[in-house]
């Protein structure tokens, strides 16, 4: 099955107190894979939700960067209209450079990353 690249185009990221991030995205079909957000420190990150499905979360908010890149997981919400349909706690995985998701082809490849 082909890689599915999509771009969140409405979400929320929420912080609270001890400095826990939950993003909050629209529900897709099927349950997640291996969930792994990969972050390179920047405007950007990349959420693979299963083998076949990769979303970009584009243009994060400056003061959530910085938490970001301090957490080693995120809660994952996902909403269809009010109800929520799942949540689901995903490692983050920090990187140097984020990595071109045309050159990714599955989750496998993941453990290259390390070499960013």
């Amino acid at each position: 099955m082909a890689n599915v690249l999509e771009t969140e185009d409405f979400y929320d990221i929420i912080e609270n107190a001890d400095g826990e991030l939950l993003f909050s995205i629209k529900a897709r079909q099927g349950g997640p894979e291996r969930p792994k957000v990969i972050y390179g420190g920047g405007e950007h990150a990349l959420f693979y939700r299963s083998l076949d499905q990769t979303v970009i979360l584009d243009y994060l908010h400056p003061e959530v960067r910085d938490t970001l890149r301090k957490v080693s997981s995120v809660l994952v919400v996902e909403f269809h209209g009010d109800s929520i349909i799942r949540e689901y706690n995903v490692p983050v995985r920090q990187v140097k450079q984020l990595p071109i998701p045309a050159d990714l082809t599955s989750l496998g490849e993941l453990n290259n990353l390390e070499d960013l």
